[in-house]
């Protein structure tokens, strides 16, 4: 099937209960919880983006009567202006998206795909050894065929509504005007490695004494503008044929570092695909997500699969009983996702098997309300697990960003957006910084157990940890719209947030800025400095190693009650969430 309908997909969830309702829309039902974060709210429509400029210009797309997906690409646009190091069309996205008429749910990638010069070996060094991540990620071995416009073309042609081209003028118009550069920003620019390594990259984000640009400096960006006109003329063939093409695979080729043989054609035969969403019961609710390459979706919905056995709403929030069950619930679900997840047009991902509410109701009977497991071992999820395959090293940037939209008619989009690290492969062509995203691959291609399913090769997509959300009720009615950046702790940050609002009540806000923790099949990461910091002598006697480390995530989300809408952005980044 090319799309789900919602009608199709509910027939489960219905048997599992029905949410309350008050003939007016969805109410959330659960244990009373403290309000020190107030959510926006707003009646017919949000947007919810990862820098004011950018919300503010999908606002202005949704007030002319844009759709979700108009709201989206002007967002993102900005983004790539206002937020380079996090995203833009020199990198890629997964796109969930909800049409309310039709019922229809379509997940969308764009994620990059490696040159045909790629192999399987290209992360190795002279000894056969796995490169340091850092040295790969710098140049052009990471680059990948970026993958954004194309998949917005695509969404546009099947729900836009407003014309391609007014979609672009919010970004060309500032970059022409230029834009004072954030706190965040500049601290980025500032930390930032190599950044320096190409002249292009450097005369933009430093002055001509060599200093970083500080915050409050208005940044012009008339290349940026240029390729945009391009592009918002003669749609994403511009980007992907022609001289915009050409210069990417000029830059990538002719790298200071790196320097490999990415050609134009490789970019003019990118394609975006239409895949089918996962989508799975949890508790009343069915929760849609990105399905392969992306491990987002399917790990996301087995940790909360896992769960279904415990009644987690009878639980006090943060506290040590309920963080243990669902690290655990986490690490089981690291455990499939580092062997069996990659890009399936490459590989067979078993993905009923690993949804199915049996298998993971085995995985759940493992585990201990009291002891930690420690290290997980992956299950056998259906007969295509029985393939020889090696574990999967992890390493994956964090730069990214998250853009929630419900529009007046009820469409909803929930997109996740990224160059891989900050600044990507910090290269810089036509105003744009292009991604390292093929470090996503594992740099190891084979182990003693067999090929490794997430082995570089060339045209495939690297699994990514990106997890876009649209969460439903029992009468097939959006719930809730969230993601997050975060490198592949993204999963672990989603969950937190769906378990906070669904089994805990917390209003969206409160939600994404309670404190996070992430177990990926290991020590369980709780965040430096928050109120969990005093759970690790318990955590610790439950048997879990504990380590305390800062967890940026960028959570936006937005949610459907009975008064309207509720949005939250994550305090610990820029974003805003902005309604009528």
């Amino acid at each position: 099937m090319r799309y789900f309908s919602i009608v199709l997909v509910m027939a489960g969830v219905l048997a599992l209960g029905a949410c309350k309702h008050d003939g007016e829309g969805f109410v959330l039902s659960g244990p009373s919880t403290p309000e020190p974060g107030e959510p926006a709210k707003s009646k017919k429509q949000m947007i919810v983006a990862g820098h004011p400029l950018a919300a503010e210009a999908g606002r202005e797309i949704l007030r002319k009567g844009g759709s979700a997906i108009d709201a989206a690409i002007a967002a993102e646009m900005v983004l790539s202006l206002v937020e380079p190091q996090s995203s833009g069309i020199g990198g890629g996205a997964f796109m969930v998206h909800y049409a309310a008429k039709s019922g229809a749910i379509d997940t969308y990638d764009g994620r990059e795909t490696a040159p045909k010069s790629a192999n399987p070996y290209m992360f190795l060094d002279g000894a056969g050894k796995p490169r340091k991540w850092d040295s790969a990620a710098m140049g052009g071995l990471g680059v990948g065929v970026p993958g954004l416009l194309r998949m917005l073309e695509l969404a546009h042609k099947e729900h836009g509504r407003l014309a391609w081209r007014e979609l672009f003028q919010p970004a060309i118009a500032l970059a022409r005007k230029g834009f004072p550069i954030s706190e965040r920003l500049a601290g980025q620019i500032a930390s930032a490695k190599g950044l320096k390594l190409s002249a292009v990259t450097e005369a933009y984000f430093f002055e001509n004494d060599g200093t970083p640009k500080k915050a409050g400096t208005v940044l012009k960006n008339l290349d940026f503008a240029d390729t945009l006109e391009r592009v918002a003329e003669k749609g994403a063939s511009a980007f992907y044929a022609g001289d915009i093409a050409n210069a990417i695979a000029r830059t990538v080729s002719r790298a200071p570092v790196n320097p490999t043989a990415m050609k134009a054609d490789d970019i003019e035969a990118y394609k975006a695909k239409k895949r089918p969403p996962v989508c799975a019961a949890y508790r009343q609710w069915l929760i849609c997500g990105m399905g392969p390459p992306s491990s987002g979706g399917i790990s996301t919905l087995q940790i909360l699969g896992i769960l279904t056995k415990f009644d987690l709403a009878k639980m006090t929030p943060a506290s040590a009983p309920a963080l243990h069950l669902i690290s655990e619930a986490s690490g089981l679900a690291f455990a499939d996702r580092n062997i069996y997840l990659a890009d399936p047009d490459f590989i067979p991902v078993p993905t009923d098997g690993l949804l199915d509410p049996g298998y993971l109701r085995l995985r759940a009977d493992g585990i201990s309300p009291d002891k930690a497991q420690g290290k997980r071992q992956p299950g056998m999820p259906g007969p295509s697990a029985l393939l020889p395959r090696g574990l999967s090293d992890d390493s994956e940037g964090f730069s990214t960003t998250h853009i929630s939209i419900i529009d007046a008619d009820g469409n909803a989009v929930s997109m996740t957006a990224s160059v891989e690290r900050a600044f990507g492969s910090r290269l810089m062509t036509r105003g744009f910084l292009l991604n390292n995203q093929l470090t996503d691959f594992s740099f190891k291609p084979n182990t003693n157990d067999g090929p490794v399913a997430n082995r570089v090769e060339a045209g495939k997509r690297p699994r990514s940890s990106m997890s876009p959300v649209i969460v439903f009720d029992g009468q097939g009615r959006v719930v809730m719209a969230v993601g997050s950046p975060g490198g592949s702790r993204i999963i672990g940050y989603v969950t937190k947030t769906l378990i906070g609002v669904l089994d805990w009540n917390m209003n969206i806000q409160d939600a994404v800025d309670s404190p996070n923790f992430v177990n990926r099949n290991g020590p369980l990461d709780l965040e430096e400095g928050s109120a969990l910091e005093t759970l690790k002598p318990a955590l610790e006697k439950m048997g879990h190693t504990v380590k305390l480390r800062p967890l940026y995530s960028g959570l936006n989300g937005i949610v459907v009650t009975k008064d309207g809408l509720d949005g939250g952005s994550d305090k610990r980044r820029e974003g805003v969430a902005i309604g009528d």
